[in-house]
């Protein structure tokens, strides 16, 4: 699944000048709904690691948390002038959702697909990937260990 998600570009544009930031991203709960959390991290157009994001989302649904970290993402590149950006993501409803491959129906993903529609579409490039579980080992990683930091918070706040 590649390609330009929204057209912004002409198919065979020129390289961008800055190259293309590449990011993976991975969300989870345990549970569905259950404790969740996202993990991404964002390499440079050379490979360079320049970011890892991760967050502890409380008790929220797996699919909702694969959108958090996509909109980690994408904030992160606003933020920090990144204009060409892909990202990985082995969400295969997530990234066919965010192609219009496929309807987003749930009332709960609504907002968060309109907000990284709307978030994507400023930059000058955009695509995302699928890839399976192994091309995402970091990013799960960074979930898992989001999941795991606010459970054990969680723990400790019960125990007082």
């Amino acid at each position: 699944m590649t390609g330009n998600l929204f057209g912004n570009k002409a198919i065979g544009a020129k390289q961008p000048a800055g190259g293309w930031f590449t990011a993976h991203c991975d969300g989870g709960s345990r549970g569905n709904p259950g404790p969740a959390g996202y993990g991404a991290v964002i390499e440079d157009s050379e490979g360079q690691v320049v970011a890892r994001l991760s967050e502890y989302l409380g008790r929220q649904t797996n699919n909702y948390a694969e959108y958090k970290g996509l909109l980690s993402v994408l904030a992160w590149a606003l933020a920090n002038g990144v204009r060409t950006l892909r990202v990985v993501s082995d969400s295969e409803l997530m990234v066919r959702q965010m192609k219009g491959i496929y309807k987003v129906k749930n009332p709960g993903l609504r907002p968060l697909w309109e907000e990284a529609q709307q978030m994507a579409r400023r930059l000058d490039s955009f695509e995302m990937r699928h890839t399976l579980r192994e091309g995402n080992k970091e990013a799960d990683r960074l979930a898992n260990a989001a999941m795991d930091s606010g459970q054990a918070n969680a723990a400790k706040v019960e125990r007082r």
